[in-house]
């Protein structure tokens, strides 16, 4: 398959950009565990806030106009990425986003480089004919790494891919980093001071881009439902430009007589300490989530989680044990599931808590992740002999 002689992996990820999302984070945690492991490895993207890290790491990182969808450019972005392969006498090319990924197909096959894709969503299906076809570029890899069991029932039923191909590895979480002894009080009440949060009522955090699959308005609905309640709900996330939703749902909140009771913040860099003044830590996607890194992430620092009963949070998360479920779309059960929440006891919180958090090293570390991935390009390379 491969025609590179050398005997370990010479990887190059393949994405649209290296801003800040799962995809990118995936991406700089794998090169940094190549490098680690003295693999030599490369990624080429449009570039973007996080390339900084790449430097840090000592990875090469080749900038190209990978965030395109036009087909000149992308066949451009193949005879570019072609010769980024036999220059650098790479052997495994793996990407990770539908539109590069077609470069890197065609790239990584005329070198004769092993292709690997990660399917990392569902990505849309309407049209259907035109999405199929345009998303079957992610399970033409000679393995396809699926996310959680979620993407990878949704790429059999929808892609008639081979499931002897797919291989199972979970998004991770930094555990170091997700770790509520190293969040210092000084770092905690910076936060509060600077958004004005308050310190004698139960915070309801949903840390997500402002658009209406995250669930933010379900959120309120299911708020005023239990609004004799004491808690300040605080959405952290952009609208991204989509400022009538961020005004519809501050119109919400006033029709609602909540007001007061929210805080909208656009971006904060401090996720730890934003999640460990929380006392719930909601998802209320309208959506599956892939895998659902923020429900993830805030078991991991030990807080209450209330998540929607769909995708990746029923594998993540154990109802009753690491967290809570409630029926997706459904703000009666929404509501219903947080007054719960509130209401458990000290030593409750305490039981869920220590199980989250337990849950999460386990089965969900970034160390995890990078060995089972490294697995995967030792057996591209076995494949190839």
């Amino acid at each position: 398959m491969v025609k590179n002689k050398e005997k370990n992996p010479v990887v190059l990820q393949v994405l649209p950009e290296l801003g800040q999302g799962g995809v990118e984070r995936g991406t700089i945690e794998i090169a940094g565990d190549l490098q680690k492991r003295g693999i030599t490895n490369f990624v080429a993207s449009e570039g973007g806030r996080l390339a900084y890290q790449l430097e840090h790491l000592h990875v090469k990182h080749f900038t190209l106009p990978l965030k395109t969808k036009n087909p000149l450019k992308i066949w451009w972005n193949a005879k570019k990425l072609y010769k980024i392969i036999k220059e650098n006498n790479i052997n495994i090319v793996h990407a990770r986003s539908r539109a590069p990924a077609w470069s890197a197909y065609w790239a990584a096959k005329k070198a004769g480089a092993a292709f690997l894709t990660t399917f990392h969503g569902t990505y849309g299906l309407k049209p259907r004919w035109l999405k199929l076809r345009y998303n079957s570029v992610m399970t033409k890899g000679d393995l396809v790494i699926a996310i959680s069991e979620h993407i990878k029932k949704h790429i059999l039923e929808n892609y008639g891919c081979d499931e002897n191909k797919l291989r199972l590895i979970y998004r991770c979480v930094d555990v170091e980093k997700f770790d509520s002894s190293k969040v210092t009080p000084e770092r905690m009440i910076k936060l509060m001071e600077e958004y004005h949060l308050p310190d004698d009522k139960p915070i309801i955090l949903l840390i997500g881009r402002l658009t209406r699959w995250k669930g933010q308005r379900l959120l309120i609905d299911a708020l005023e439902k239990i609004k004799d309640m004491d808690f300040c709900c605080v959405f952290v996330g952009d609208d991204q430009g989509r400022q009538y939703y961020t005004d519809e749902l501050k119109e919400a909140i006033e029709s609602k007589g909540m007001e007061g009771r929210f805080a909208f913040i656009r971006n904060i860099t401090d996720v730890p300490a934003m999640m460990m003044i929380s006392d719930i830590v909601v998802s209320a996607s309208l959506d599956p989530e892939a895998f659902g890194r923020i429900s993830a992430e805030a078991e991991a620092m030990g807080r209450i989680v209330v998540a929607s009963d769909i995708g990746g949070s029923l594998e993540t998360i154990k109802d009753g044990i690491t967290g809570f479920h409630f029926k997706a779309g459904d703000a009666e059960s929404l509501a219903s599931v947080i007054k719960k929440a509130l209401e458990l006891t000290p030593s409750m919180r305490n039981q869920i808590s220590k199980e989250a958090v337990l849950h999460i090293k386990e089965n969900f570390t970034k160390e995890i992740m990078c060995a089972k991935t490294f697995a995967v390009y030792q057996e591209l390379m076995e494949m190839k002999k």
